[in-house]
């Protein structure tokens, strides 16, 4: 009997280790031998700021598709603040209109994971 539980609780734990993860590591790989310093970001001239909102559909859940792409969307030149909202699936991204566009804004959501999964619709800038 304990044998048993032993190996149930195995698997679950298994489960949850394996579940929804932000993003794949190759075991090896630089990132997970080195920590970078975070990125510093330029001031972005108030003239200058656009937001865009736009749907996200094909997300399945929030930490490894909306932090995914929130992630991405905030790593871009010229991206002041990104937020993308799973329950609602609605993203909010304020930009450098002389660096972004909406347009590669939708290029980028929609490349992330196979370039496939997931969908921009309803873009108002």
């Amino acid at each position: 009997m304990n044998f048993k539980k032993s190996i149930v609780t195995l698997l679950l734990t298994s489960v949850v280790f394996v579940g929804c993860k932000e993003k794949p590591t190759e075991i090896g790989s630089k990132e997970t031998e080195t920590t970078e310093a975070p990125k510093v970001k330029k001031e972005i001239a108030a003239a200058n700021l656009q937001t865009a909102s736009f749907s996200v559909e094909g997300m399945t859940c929030a930490v490894g598709c909306a932090k995914t792409i929130q992630e991405d969307l905030t790593g871009l030149d010229g991206v002041q603040k990104a937020t993308v909202d799973f329950e609602t699936k609605l993203a909010t991204v304020t930009f450098d209109k002389t660096v972004q566009t909406p347009e590669k804004l939708t290029k980028v959501v929609e490349a992330a994971a196979d370039g496939k999964t997931y969908k921009v619709s309803n873009m108002k800038s």
